[in-house]
């Protein structure tokens, strides 16, 4: 028997696996922040079902400010007597 033809098929499997390329798998996405809305940037820190703020894509948060409701107007110095 001869072996020259075994020979060239193995050493030609040999060089083509080696010009086979693995794919990468990617990674998994870190998981989301505490409070993140899945599918946006939005936030709900205390679970309550109203957005308290949004995440950056560097992963900081920054709370949606509301201002305080202005103080009530001080009493009048004029006022009825009776």
């Amino acid at each position: 028997m001869r072996f020259q033809p075994v020979l060239i098929s193995a050493l030609g499997a040999l060089a083509l696996s080696a010009c086979s390329q693995q794919e990468e798998i990617a990674a998994a996405p870190p998981p989301p922040p505490p409070g993140a809305v899945p599918g946006s940037i939005a936030a709900d820190r205390d679970g309550d079902g109203i957005i308290d703020g949004y995440y950056t894509a560097d992963g900081i948060y920054h709370p949606n400010y509301t201002p305080p409701p202005p103080p009530p107007p001080a009493p009048t110095q004029v006022g009825e007597r009776g």
